[in-house]
Order: C-alpha cells, then structure tokens, then sequence
C-alpha cells in the first residue's frame, strides 16, 4: 500500500481496487499523471475523469461548492450524507486546482467517494484525490478482478493492488448538480430509486455519439459515449421475448447470455421440444434466481469469460428495467451499439 501511495505521490499509475470496477488511478492535481492515464488507456481527450477522494473533508478541495446553485446544496447534502461512500459520482463545478486534463476543459469534475477500504487507504496516503477511471483499454469491457488489469494493461501500470474481486460489478451512477434539476448521466452501481427517495424525481441523460462531439468540446462526466464496454466478440442486446425466439444454426458459434435461470430454461425448453435442438453452444447465467444485485457483481467477469472464448457472436438479454437493472442494461446497450 505504501508503495502504491509513492508511486501515485510521484506521478506514477496505480490499478487499486474499488466496490464498483477496477480504476487506473493517477494524481488529481499533476497533468503528467493525468496524461499517462490517457496514454495507457488509449483515451480521447474529450473523455473526463472521475476523481476519488478518501473523504468528506476534501470535498471543497475538489469542488468549489461557492459555484453551486443554491437549490442544489440540499440535495448535495442528503446525498453525500446517505450514499456517500459508495457507487455514487456527483458532478459539481471544480477548483482551480483540478487541471483541466482531468475534466476534458469543462469547468465542472465529475467526483466520488468510493466504499471500498483499500481504495480510500490509497487516496489518503498518496495526494488526498487520485483521478481515476476503470483500468481497462478505451471502449472494452471493464475490470472486476486484478487479473483482468494485469491481462489488459500488463506493464502500462506500475502497480495493482488486488482487492479481489469488486462487489458491485458496474461502474459508478453520475448524477449532475449543476443544472437545475439533477439528471443522472449514467445509470451505475446507485439505483436511481435510491437517489429519488432522498431528493426527488431525477431527469435522465441521453447517450452520446463520439462522431456528434465539436471540436474541442469535452463531456461533462465519462460513461456518456454510446457504443462502450464491449467485449471483442459482436454483442447483441435481446429483451426476453426476442431472446426466445434465436435459434442457433452450428455455423452460429454462438455464446447465449441469461439475465436468469428460468429464461435459460425457457429458451433451452423452446430448442429441444419444438426445433430439435442439437447445436453446442455456450451458455452463462447472470443470476439464476434474477437478483439484480449479484447479476450486476457478474455482468463483467461473465462477459469476459465468453469474450475469451472468441464466440461469433454474444446474444444478451436485457434485465428487468429497475434497481440495478437499469446500469445493466445500459452496459449492455453500448456494448451492442459498438457491433
């Protein structure tokens, strides 16, 4: 930990362990650091960071919160009081200290404070806020386990510290305080009834097409690009009635991914009672009971899984669209936007 905390002090990238992903973690406050991430991740400029911080006192060192509207101080209090730490990134207008590298020359940071132990140890014994977004190449599937930084980036990182592997499986919720009513920008790891049960009916986000971006332009938190987390293999997002109906040919060598047992069930019912089904083909589970929680703590690890199988093609099918079923889906929908 120690040497981890060195390493990012000294401008140097860290892969560390938080509840939601894997991040590749930097100084907040140093512009080379900043620039490796980018390097290393193979990153467009105009994809901003999240910064992390240990804790609730270095909030203003981050965020200049005299920027705030009045209107939105309320709801920053009941949410950093209730969900903070964990799966939450708030979007608030950013200190001077915080180089632009870091928020794509927005004049708001995208900002969180993680759960996980390991990671707010590191935050705290290195430089107080690490930037730090999931440690994997731009545009693939995110990390949950070390293994998976060490396959992705392997010697880009100067250190990864194994915490396992990540409880929540999907990537933060952004929710946006800056513009009048909160809008969540992506949906992650806090459900947005969790959000609304504390201040109030939430707007969401579009999607957005990189191609689309001016020139010089930056998001306003990362997450936002429509085709994102795919694995290698063409992904395709199914709902449950359209999943069904597929049938695979043995030219397919197809992967099939459930969001529950009893839709696997159904599905594999269909083939062998009414088509004859004999076909191999390689099927995952995300939750045979249909939790969303532990589909969501799976949905990476098992993309990757199928991924390494080099399959023609993955056929996923969506989850209910509430709790985290929502960030699920939003995954999955980016990734079959890039096929």
């Amino acid at each position: 930990m120690r040497q981890a905390a060195e390493a990012i002090s000294q401008g140097g990238l860290v892969a560390f362990p938080t509840e939601t992903v894997y991040g590749l973690g930097g100084d907040a406050f140093n512009p080379d650091a900043l620039a490796k991430i980018f390097e290393a991740k193979g990153r467009p400029r105009f994809d901003p960071l999240i910064v992390h911080i240990a804790d609730l006192e270095t909030l203003e060192e981050v965020a200049d919160l005299s920027m705030l509207d009045t209107a939105a101080r309320n709801p920053l209090f009941l949410l950093t009081e209730n969900l903070w730490p964990g799966p939450l990134t708030l979007v608030l207008p950013k200190q001077k200290a915080i180089p632009d590298l870091a928020t794509s020359g927005m004049s708001t940071v995208a900002l969180r404070l993680p759960a996980h132990e390991t990671a707010r140890r590191l935050i705290s014994l290195s430089t107080g806020a690490v930037a730090a977004p999931s440690a994997n190449p731009f545009g693939y599937l995110s990390p949950t386990r070390a293994e998976h930084v060490a396959e992705m980036l392997g010697e880009k990182v100067d250190l990864i510290l194994d915490g396992g592997a990540s409880q929540v499986g999907v990537e933060s919720t952004v929710l946006d305080l800056c513009n009048g009513q909160p809008v969540i920008l992506r949906p992650g790891g806090t459900p947005k009834e969790a959000i609304e049960a504390l201040i109030g009916p939430v707007a969401i986000g579009p999607a957005v097409n990189a191609d689309d971006l001016a020139e010089n332009s930056g998001l306003p938190s990362p997450g936002l690009i429509k085709s994102h987390y795919a694995p290698r293999s063409p992904l395709w997002a199914h709902d449950g009635e359209s999943i069904s109906a597929l049938s695979p040919s043995r030219e397919d060598r197809a992967a099939f991914l459930f969001f529950d047992g009893a839709s696997r069930n159904e599905w594999l019912s269909v083939q062998s009672l009414e088509k004859g089904f004999t076909v191999a083909v390689t099927i995952a589970v995300l939750s045979e009971t249909g939790d969303t929680l532990e589909a969501a703590a799976r949905l990476f690890q098992t993309l990757h899984e199928l991924d390494r199988l080099s399959p023609k093609c993955i056929h996923a099918q969506l989850a209910p669209e509430h709790g985290l079923g929502m960030a699920i889906n939003d995954r999955l929908r980016r990734a079959a936007s890039a096929t």
